[in-house]
């Protein structure tokens, strides 16, 4: 299920929120979902969905089930699940996905490669093992 604007909350389930003006750099993992406002920078994991609000602003490694771009995003998304860009989203980088199940609204923009593999091992999500030996350097993320 993928996040929908101003989402209520509902009994046993979560979301780690990284709230506007808030900037995290480093390797984020959570076992719920995660949906992004601010800037984060580095790798994140979640064994359900990631959001990218419209202010929000990553550049990142992702290993998640499901992800919704509706901001920018530099870096690579290995995918168990879909991939949504809403009209305002923009995507520069690789998708690695299982089955190809990306969407994108008139006026998304996706700029990189979309990989299809049945690499089972890839897709296993845990904490512990790195997304991508890809180095993301922390740079100006509102120049993206």
């Amino acid at each position: 299920m993928f996040f929908v604007k101003n989402a209520k909350y509902k009994k046993g389930r979560y979301y780690s929120i990284i709230s506007l003006e808030t900037n995290i750099e480093g390797k984020i993992y959570s076992p719920r979902s995660i949906k992004i406002e601010g800037l984060a920078t580095g790798e994140i994991i979640s064994r359900k969905e990631v959001a990218i609000g419209q202010d929000g602003k990553v550049r990142a490694n992702i290993k998640a089930r499901n992800i919704v771009i509706e901001g920018n995003f530099v870096g690579n998304i290995i995918l168990l699940g879909e991939a949504k860009i809403t009209s305002t989203g923009k995507l520069f980088g690789n998708l690695i996905q299982k089955d190809t199940l990306l969407s994108i609204e008139p006026g998304g923009l996706f700029r990189g490669k979309n990989i299809i593999t049945d690499n089972d091992e890839i897709f296993n999500i845990d904490d512990k093992r790195i997304v991508s030996n890809i180095k993301i350097k922390p740079r100006k993320i509102l120049e993206y």
